[in-house]
C-alpha cells in the first residue's frame, strides 16, 4: 500500500491532519494518476510517492518536510523559474504532471485567520500530448495528439498539434490503422479502453503502449462529440466541413474533450478539422517507413535519414511542413503537379528565392505563440512573435510583387497565388504591436515593463511615479548617511521586511537611539543579523508604501493593456493561421528548389499511368554520403511498367513489370531497391528526384521488405518477422502499389527459402499485378522468366581481378552465375584456410555428383580433423585453377565481347594460369 494510500483511508476515518497536508491530500485523489506540483512560493513541491518517483527520475534529492500522522513526509522540489527543464524531462519519461498553483495572494489568506491556507488549483495537466511551451517542444517536428475510435467496426482517427493548432480527420479500416499511426508518430494516443483488446490491434497498441492514454468508451460518445464540436467552432452542423463517420466524430470530439480536460477548460486555436479523404495519401505501413529510412534511421537518429538530407528549411513551421509532406506523400497527380510547378518557379526565380530565404530567417514560430496566447499561457515575446511574423509575411507579398513588377519573374502559378493570398493584410494590428511594446522585452508578464511609454498616459503616470520614488530612496540614503556620519549605510530591499536601512553590527551603536541635538530622525530596530542590523523610519516607511502602490498600479494596468493586446490578436486568429501557414508552405518551395539546385535533382513527370521509368537515378541519402567525403554515386536505370524498348538494350521488353534481381552481397541489391522507392517517395511529396529523368505513374501504396530483424518481445525469430512482413505485402498490395523485397526465404533452409521466394514471386505477378523489384540470391528463380511474360531479369555487374571482386554497382540485364560469398567472405577477414577450403566445398556442391561427395567432404573437413595446413593443399588449388579456366572458357560468348573485353579476358586467363585468382 502507498503512503498517500494510508493517508487517506486515515483521513477518512477522520484522522487530524493539518490544514496544508489535508489540501494537498484533497487535491492530489483528483490527479491520482499524475505527479502533483504543489505550488509553495517559489517551488513546486512533490510529497509521498511522487517525490520518491520525481526524485529517481530527476536525479534530485529527496528529502522530508515534518511528519503526518507520526510518519516522515518524503518530500522533493524544483523551483517555479526553471521548472520546464525539469517538466521536460519527466514528459519524455513517460510521466504525466499536474500544476497545481497557488490562486491567492497571501495576504489575502492571513485575512482568513492565522491558520488559513492559501487556495490552490490544478490549472493545467501537462501529458506528452498537449505540450505548447518552446523549451519541452522540438521547433521542427510536430507533437500530435491522436484519437483512435471505432464506431460499428468503423474506425476513425483524429489529430492535432496543440502547439500549432492542426486538426485533422481521417476514416480507417483496421489494416490502415498500423500504417496511419506510424506516419503521425504522435506524442500521446488516445484509445477507448475496449479497444486495448481487440485482437487484431493488440501488436500495434503494445509496441505503442508508452504513447497510450486509455479512456472510458464514454469519452467516445459520437452524439456528445458531435455537439462538442458544433459548439467549439460555431456552426449549426459538421456538414461544411465534409462528410463524417460516426466514428470520425467520436474520435474527433473526444480529442477536443481530452484537451479541454488536460487545459483546465481552456483550448487553444483549433484549425477547422480538415477531413482526410480515403486513398488521398500513399499508404506506407510502419515496416517499410523503418526499412526505407524516411524520417529517421534504424538507430533512431534523424541524421542519416532522408528528412536530414532533403531538409533546406529555414523555419520551424517549414520543417514541421517538409516533414508532414514527406510522411504523407500524395495520390492525386495533379496537387502534386501543383507542388512541383511552385518549386519549379521557384527553382528559376534565383534572386527572389534569395531575398525570401533572406526574410523567413527572420520570422518566428506564429503558430506556436497564438496557441500559447489562445491558452491564456503567452507574454509579451509571443505578441512580439505575431507582430514579426506578419511583417515578415507583408515582405515576402511585397517581393513577389516586386519580381513581377520589374520583369525577373513569369506569371505565378496558382498553386503560389493562392498561397500569397493566404498573407492578407494586418496593418493595423501590426502598428499596433509595434506602437504598445518595448524594445526589451520580459519573458513573463508579471514582470512588468513591457509596455512602451507614450502609449498609455495613466501608465506613463504611475510608472513615472515608481520610478521617481526609487530615485528618492538614492536621495534618503545619501540624507541617513550624512546624518549619521555612516558611509557604510545602505538601503536595501527584501520581499519579507521591504526597504530597510542596514549597517554593520560594529557601527550600530552610532545609530542615534532617541531624538538627540545632532539628529532629528528617528530610526526604528528592525531586525539583528550577526553582521548587520536592520532599521527603518517612518520617512522610509510612507515612502516605501508609495512605491510600491505605484509599481503595483502600474503592473496591473500594464496587465490590463496585455490583455487588450490579447484579444486583438485572437480576434484575428484565423487569419493569422492561415499566413503563418503560408510563411510556412513558402519555405517549403522555397528549400526545395535550393535543394534541387544543390544536388542536381530533376522536376519528374507524375501522371496517373503505371509507368515507373527512372534514367540515372541515385540513392539521396547515399549520393549526400559520398559527396560529402569525395566520392561518386554510380547511378542507374529502372524502368517498369509500360515503357519503351531501348535500342542499346535488346533484353529490356515494352512491358516489364516485376525485375527479378540477382548479384554478390555488397554490390548495392539493397541501395538500388531502396532508391528507387525514395525516388517515389519524393516525387509524389511534391520534390525534384536525384535522377537524368523520371516518370512515375502514381503509387497508391509503397511496400519494402529490406533487411533482417527479429522482435524477441513478440516472440518473433528475424525468419518470423520476415515472413509477417511478407504476408503483409501479398495480402494488401494491389496493382498500383510498389513493392521491394530483398532476400526473401533466407531465413530459413535453402529449398525451403527458395520455394517460398518462387511462389512469392508469382504471387506478385500473377495475383498482385504490381511493381515490383525482387532482389535475391536464389538463381534458381531465373527460370520463371518463361513463365512469367512481365518479369524480366537484371543483375549486378562484377568483375574479378587479381582474386579480388570489384563491384561494379551498375545494373545490368541479365542473372549472375554465382553469389560471390566466398570472395566477399576473404574481404571481410576469413582465413586463408577457410577461403580455400569454401572453395573446394563449393567445387564439389556445384558437380552433378553432389550426395556421392559428400561423405567424403565431411571426412575432410577441418571441423573434424583440425586446421588444415595451407602446404597440403597445393594440389586442390592447381585442380581448382584448371577448373576454373576450363569454365571460364565455356561460358564467354566471343560474338558479344567488345575489344576491351576480349582483352580483359585474355589477362584473365593468364592471371588464372599463374594462379592469381
Amino acid at each position: 500500500m502507498s503512503e498517500l494510500t494510508s493517508a487517506k483511508k486515515r483521513i477518512d476515518a477522520r484522522d487530524s491532519v493539518t490544514p496544508m497536508m489535508a489540501q494537498y491530500l484533497s487535491i492530489k485523489e483528483e490527479q491520482d494518476d499524475s505527479l502533483l506540483f504543489y505550488r509553495m512560493g517559489d517551488f513546486y513541491e512533490l510529497f509521498f510517492d511522487d517525490a520518491v518517483k520525481a526524485a529517481a527520475a530527476l536525479d534530485i534529492t529527496l528529502t522530508k518536510r515534518g511528519k503526518h500522522l507520526g510518519q516522515d513526509i518524503p518530500m522533493c522540489g524544483v523551483p517555479v523559474h526553471s521548472h520546464e527543464t525539469y517538466l521536460n524531462r519527466l514528459i519524455r519519461k513517460g510521466y504525466r504532471v499536474a500544476v497545481c498553483e497557488q490562486v491567492e495572494d497571501p495576504e489575502d489568506a492571513k485575512k482568513r485567520g492565522s491558520k488559513a491556507v492559501v487556495k490552490r488549483e490544478v490549472l493545467r495537466l501537462v501529458t506528452p500530448g498537449t505540450l505548447t511551451e518552446d523549451t519541452l517542444l522540438n521547433a521542427r517536428r510536430h507533437n500530435y495528439l491522436v484519437a483512435l475510435a471505432c464506431v460499428h467496426d468503423e474506425f476513425g482517427l483524429a489529430w492535432a498539434d496543440v502547439s500549432t493548432g492542426t486538426f485533422f480527420i481521417q476514416f480507417l479500416t483496421i489494416g490502415e490503422v498500423d500504417a496511419a499511426l506510424a506516419r503521425l508518430d504522435p506524442g500521446e494516443i488516445l484509445v477507448a479502453e475496449p479497444l486495448l483488446k481487440v485482437e487484431e490491434l493488440y501488436n500495434i497498441l503494445v509496441s505503442l503502449s508508452d504513447r497510450i492514454t486509455s479512456l472510458p468508451l464514454q469519452r467516445f460518445d459520437s452524439t456528445n462529440g458531435q455537439r462538442r464540436l458544433e459548439q467549439l467552432f460555431g456552426v449549426a452542423t459538421l456538414d461544411s466541413f465534409g462528410s463524417f463517420s460516426r466514428a470520425e466524430v467520436a474520435a474527433a470530439g473526444s480529442l477536443v474533450d481530452y484537451i479541454e480536460l488536460t487545459q483546465k477548460g481552456k483550448l487553444p486555436h483549433l484549425n477547422r478539422p480538415e477531413r482526410v479523404a480515403t486513398g488521398s495519401i500513399m499508404g506506407i505501413d510502419n515496416a517499410t517507413r523503418r526499412n526505407l529510412e524516411l524520417s529517421q534511421t534504424l538507430s533512431g537518429t534523424q541524421q542519416g535519414s532522408l528528412l536530414s538530407i532533403m531538409d533546406e528549411t529555414i523555419t520551424g513551421p517549414g520543417a514541421r511542413m517538409l516533414a508532414t509532406r514527406l510522411s504523407q506523400p500524395l495520390t492525386d497527380f495533379k496537387v502534386i503537379g501543383e507542388r512541383l510547378t511552385s518549386v519549379d518557379f521557384l527553382l528559376a526565380a534565383e534572386r527572389l528565392r534569395e531575398n525570401l530565404r533572406t526574410v523567413l530567417k527572420k520570422c518566428p514560430d506564429m503558430m506556436r505563440s497564438l496557441s500559447r496566447l489562445s491558452l491564456g499561457r503567452g507574454g509579451p515575446r509571443d505578441l512580439a512573435a505575431i507582430r514579426d511574423g506578419l511583417v515578415c509575411a507583408q515582405d515576402v507579398k511585397a517581393m513577389f510583387k516586386d519580381a513581377l513588377m520589374e520583369g525577373l519573374v513569369g506569371q505565378k502559378p496558382d498553386g503560389l497565388q493562392a498561397v500569397i493570398h493566404n498573407f492578407g493584410n494586418y496593418g493595423k494590428l501590426v502598428d499596433q504591436l509595434f506602437a504598445a511594446l518595448s524594445d526589451e522585452l520580459p519573458l513573463n508578464t508579471r514582470d512588468g515593463g513591457f509596455i512602451s511609454s507614450m502609449y498609455d498616459t495613466e501608465l506613463d503616470e504611475q510608472v513615472a511615479l515608481r520610478d521617481k520614488s526609487r530615485k528618492l530612496i538614492v536621495e534618503l540614503q545619501a540624507k541617513y548617511g550624512a546624518d549619521t556620519g555612516l558611509t557604510a549605510l545602505k538601503i536595501k530591499y527584501n520581499k519579507v521586511l521591504g526597504y530597510f536601512i542596514e549597517v554593520p553590527t560594529r557601527q550600530a551603536e552610532r545609530i542615534p537611539q532617541n531624538i538627540d541635538k545632532k539628529s532629528q530622525i528617528i530610526y526604528i530596530h528592525r531586525q539583528t543579523l550577526a553582521n548587520a542590523v536592520r532599521y527603518t523610519t517612518i520617512e522610509l516607511s510612507e515612502l516605501e508604501s508609495r512605491i510600491a502602490k505605484a509599481a503595483d498600479t502600474a503592473l496591473a494596468l500594464e496587465l490590463e493593456l496585455f490583455e487588450t493586446l490579447v484579444a486583438a490578436v485572437l480576434k484575428n486568429d484565423k487569419a493569422i493561421a492561415l499566413a503563418a501557414n503560408a510563411l510556412a508552405e513558402i519555405d517549403v518551395y522555397a528549400g526545395l528548389a535550393t535543394l534541387a539546385e544543390r544536388r542536381r535533382y530533376v522536376r519528374p513527370i507524375v501522371d496517373d499511368s503505371s509507368t515507373f521509368h527512372v534514367v540515372r537515378g541515385r540513392h539521396p541519402v547515399v549520393e549526400g554520403a559520398l559527396e560529402a567525403n569525395g566520392g561518386a554515386f554510380v547511378s542507374n536505370d529502372c524502368r517498369l511498367g509500360n515503357v519503351m524498348a531501348i535500342e542499346d538494350e535488346p533484353g529490356i521488353t515494352p512491358s516489364e513489370r516485376v525485375w527479378l534481381l540477382t548479384g554478390p552481397n555488397m554490390a548495392g541489391k539493397s541501395t538500388f531497391l531502396r532508391q528507387n522507392a525514395l525516388i517515389i517517395v519524393m516525387a509524389q511529396m511534391g520534390s525534384f528526384v536525384p535522377a537524368q529523368t523520371a516518370h512515375i505513374g502514381i503509387v497508391d501504396n509503397l511496400f519494402s521488405r529490406v533487411g533482417a530483424a527479429d522482435d524477441l518481445a513478440r516472440g518473433r525469430s528475424t525468419f518470423m518477422v520476415e515472413m509477417v512482413e511478407t504476408a503483409s505485402i501479398l495480402n494488401q498490395a494491389g496493382s498500383r502499389a510498389f513493392v521491394i523485397l530483398d532476400e526473401i526465404g533466407r531465413g530459413t533452409a535453402t529449398y525451403d527459402g527458395l520455394s517460398i521466394a518462387w511462389a512469392v514471386v508469382e504471387y506478385l505477378h500473377n495475383k498482385n499485378k504490381c511493381r515490383a523489384l525482387f532482389a535475391t540470391h536464389y538463381h534458381e528463380l531465373t527460370a520463371l522468366t518463361t513463365s512469367l511474360d512481365k518479369l524480366r531479369c537484371y543483375t549486378m555487374r562484377v568483375k574479378d581481378w587479381k582474386d579480388d571482386v570489384v563491384f561494379l554497382h551498375e545494373v545490368k540485364v541479365g542473372a549472375a552465375d554465382r553469389s560471390y560469398g566466398i570472395h566477399v567472405g576473404k574481404l571481410a577477414g576469413l582465413p586463408e584456410t577457410v577461403v580455400i577450403r569454401a572453395n573446394e566445398v563449393l567445387q564439389t556442391l556445384e558437380t552433378d555428383q553432389v550426395s556421392s561427395n559428400l561423405q567424403d567432404l565431411t571426412e575432410d573437413l577441418p571441423l573434424f580433423k583440425g586446421a588444415v595446413e595451407i602446404e597440403k593443399t597445393g594440389s586442390a588449388v592447381r585442380s581448382l585453377q584448371d577448373d576454373l579456366i576450363e569454365k571460364a572458357i565455356k561460358e564467354i560468348s566471343p560474338d558479344e565481347m567488345s575489344p576491351r573485353e576480349a582483352l580483359e579476358f585474355v589477362y584473365l586467363l593468364k592471371n588464372l594460369s599463374n594462379g592469381d585468382m
